[in-house]
Order: structure tokens, then sequence, then C-alpha cells
């Protein structure tokens, strides 16, 4: 254990008034990141349903889902907290600066494990809710504890835990997990490191300080665009393997067609530059990490709306 971790203070020093706490509660859960993931949840229960599924259930699936990726995220602040006291994009989260405690965290991210669960549990079905479950423990025990500090492949198998809404949403509507949830799965699985290994491009110096193995703490900025090339290759092959699985007509396939042919652009500008000894200025990596997410959402807007205005591709039919 961190000088760090031993020495955090188990109660937290006088707030802010109610709405400084409730500041601070809403940070640990990372929202922006839980927006992300929600944005992949949705449009997989249309894609699930072939149409729009009973708004309850939307409802309540993005609900446990907020629940259950906040209480993941207050784990990884928790442990993670020795870390972010030393890189200086989250010095400012509340176990760092002390408003909250750990003791605060703990309970908060206990409780909202304990009912994300009972919620998909009870009100969505048994199989979200263990998925959900699934999730939490892959983030928090498997990335931030077991990976994340260990191999500069952290964000690869640690970002696992973030394709889970993928297969939650399809198994709010269906109660199974299908092949088009799957290989969706996989897209959000080869994205994830190419949408991360830019940001740590961007913060190397912070990684480094802090003793993240990130792959651009390890490895030279052009061997780390060469694996970024590699994994968005992969990745727009897994978006076109859902066409004929799903199977998906043509708003989907000029989506991801179109978002997946830029998003390669970016990458091999990355790796063009990189191979000339371009300056971190130059490469301007945080380019494509900006740009993942516009892919991502691209992406998962077509799979929302093509069964909703579906246009059959040539040889493909339902």
């Amino acid at each position: 254990m961190t000088a760090l971790h031993q020495t955090a203070s188990a109660d937290a020093p006088p707030g802010k008034g109610w709405r400084g706490t409730l500041a601070a509660y809403i940070a640990l859960t990372k929202p922006r990141i839980i927006e992300l993931l929600l944005v992949t949840t949705a449009p997989v229960m249309f894609l699930a349903e072939r149409g729009v599924p009973s708004i309850w259930l939307i409802v309540a699936t993005l609900v446990g889902g907020t629940m259950s990726a906040g209480a993941a995220n207050t784990f990884n602040c928790i442990y993670d907290r020795d870390i972010d006291a030393v890189m200086h994009r989250t010095s400012n989260r509340p176990l760092v600066t002390g408003e909250l405690s750990v003791r605060q965290a703990s309970v908060f991210g206990a409780v909202l494990t304990v009912l994300s669960t009972l919620w998909f549990w009870v009100v969505v079905n048994p199989l979200s809710a263990l998925l959900s479950l699934g999730a939490i423990v892959m983030y928090a025990v498997g990335y931030t504890i077991l990976l994340k500090r260990r191999t500069s492949q952290n964000i690869v198998w640690g970002g696992a835990a973030g394709c889970m809404p993928v297969l939650i949403g399809w198994s709010a509507v269906t109660n199974s997990v299908g092949w088009p949830a799957v290989i969706l799965f996989l897209v959000i699985f080869f994205w994830t490191p190419p949408h991360y290994w830019p940001l740590s491009m961007k913060f190397t110096d912070d990684y480094a300080r802090a003793g993240v193995p990130m792959l651009p703490v390890k490895a030279r900025f052009v061997e780390v665009a060469r694996n970024i090339v590699a994994y968005s290759w992969v990745m727009v092959a897994m978006s076109l393997a859902l066409i004929p699985v799903a199977p998906m007509g043509w708003v989907y396939t000029v989506a991801a067609v179109g978002s997946g042919a830029f998003f390669l652009w970016e990458a091999h500008r990355l790796l063009r530059l990189s191979k000339r000894g371009a300056s971190p200025l130059e490469l301007k990596p945080m380019r494509l990490f900006h740009y993942s997410i516009t892919y991502v959402t691209i992406v998962f807007l077509g799979v929302a709306v093509d069964p909703l205005l579906f246009w059959p591709l040539p040889g493909l039919s339902l």
C-alpha cells in the first residue's frame, strides 16, 4: 500500500454545504464516462427489438447502468487516489482534495453496487443484473487492481469492462446474449485502445510520474501508433461484420463505412507523423481521441436508427 493510501483520512474535512458534497459524490462516478457507456446501451436495445423498445425498459436499463458504472468508477477513484494525486488531470478528484473520505466513498460505491444489481434483477431481468455486477468486478478488480499498474496492455484487457453495456442493453430486451451483441462488444473492445492510447500519448509525463505503465510510457510513439492502426482496422472490420449478422441496412452501412474510413485516416495520420519523428505537439494525438468519441456515437446512432428505417442491402433481408 502506498504512503498516500496509508495516510488518507477516514473522515473528510468540513464540506462546502450539501451542494458541494453532492457534486463531490457525482464526481466520483465520472459522469462523462457514464455518458459514453449509455451511448452504447440504448441503441443496442433498438436493434434487439428491431424497433422501439418499451420506454420504461429503456429508462430502467439506463438508470441501472448509471448506478452500475458509477459504482465501478467510485471504486476506481478509491484505489487510484495515490495516482490521481500526482497526475495533473486528476488532481482535483474528491478523494485527492479531501472533499470526501475513503469511508464515505467506499459506502457510496457499495450502495451503488447493491442498488444497481437489485434494480436490474427486479426491474429488468436476472441476466442483466449478473452482467452488470460482472462489469463492476471487471473494472474495479480486473482493470484497476490487477492490470493498470502491472502491464502496458492494461487498457486492452481492462477495457472489456467498458464493453459490457452492449451486452446489458441486448439482454434487457431479449433476456439473452445474441451474436449481434457479441459483435458490437468486439467493436468497443477493439475501439478502446485507439480511443485511450492517444489520450495517454498526450499525458505520457503524467502517467510516467505516477508509475502507470501505459503503452506510450513503455514504447516509442511510433510503436504506439502502429498498435493504434492495427486495432483500428480490426475495429472497423468488426463494425462491418455486423451488417450480414444482424442484418443491417443502408443507414448503418453508410454510418459505419463513412465514420470508419475517417477513423482509419486519422490513425494513419498519427502513424505517418510518428515515423517522421514529429514532436507530441505536431502529432496532435487528441485529434484522434476526440474523433473516437464521435465515431462511436455515429456507429451506435446507426445501430439505433437502422431498424427503424430499414432499407435492406441487396441480398440481405430479415
